[in-house]
């Protein structure tokens, strides 16, 4: 399982590099996928590896996902698309493509290691897969650790029933994934707290005025929204939301 975790996120997160500038030249690689009989059991056994990979590649996109700052940017977003209580905008679409170009922001300095110790020494025939894989993890579980609590990790470590690791090498992928995730929920749902509060108050504000006045059959939510986005927008709010992000993850 450990092995499974690591190559998983190892080989996607190498090709994810190939998007990254590069001094290197790059060579688009010549695939070629056909059916034909099987004579020997050998040919049988390939050829269901084959199928088992392509299996396993459709899921890793998600899993690199899951172990990216794409968590805690999209969760805030949504948080802060609801506490403005605008409906669906922005829409869906939109805060997925802003969370997903902020985390290749982000995320860039950890690609770019990956691409320099990993990837482009195995395309030069430097190194054996293997240690491309070796040498790819490592970037994306430093920046793990980093965002890793103390207390979600000591939880997965237990639950684990495996003992105390001494060193950061010592703990598996598969147990510091599941903790990082934890975590990173929950940085995200304090950040989103702490964006709720400037409009939990005009909903409050808005909410005494109305009743004050006899209005209780209005919506008070119907009042507030405008008050919300001009807020927002006379505080740049987007940028603020952008800029705590960002720097939660680069300080």
């Amino acid at each position: 399982m450990k092995k499974l975790y690591e190559k998983i996120i190892g080989i996607t997160a190498m090709l994810f590099c190939t998007i990254l500038p590069s001094n290197a030249a790059f060579t688009f690689p010549n695939i070629n996928i056909g059916m034909q009989q099987a004579n020997t059991p050998q040919d049988f056994s390939n050829g269901l590896q084959i199928l088992i990979w392509l299996t396993i590649l459709t899921l890793a996109p998600s899993i690199l996902i899951m172990a990216t700052s794409f968590i805690r940017i999209v969760v805030v977003l949504s948080l802060t698309r609801q506490a403005m209580g605008a409906g669906n905008l922005p829409p869906n679409q939109v805060i997925t493509s802003l969370a997903l170009i902020l985390t290749f922001f982000i995320m860039a300095p950890t690609f770019n290691q990956i691409n320099e110790q990993a990837l482009q020494p195995y395309m030069q025939n430097q190194i054996t897969q293997q240690a491309a894989l070796d040498r790819g993890i490592v970037p994306i579980r430093n920046f793990m650790f980093k965002q890793t609590k103390e207390k979600e990790l000591a939880l997965f470590v237990r639950m684990a029933k495996i003992e105390k690791p001494k060193t950061k090498e010592d703990v598996p992928t598969y147990v510091l994934l599941p903790s990082f995730i934890l975590s990173e929920l929950k940085t995200a749902f304090t950040i989103g707290f702490v964006v709720y509060l400037p409009f939990l108050v005009i909903d409050i504000v808005v909410s005494s005025v109305l009743v004050s006045m006899g209005m209780m059959f209005l919506p008070p939510t119907m009042i507030a929204l405008p008050f919300k986005l001009i807020m927002f927008v006379m505080v740049d709010g987007w940028y603020l939301v952008v800029k705590s992000l960002v720097e939660s993850f680069v300080t």
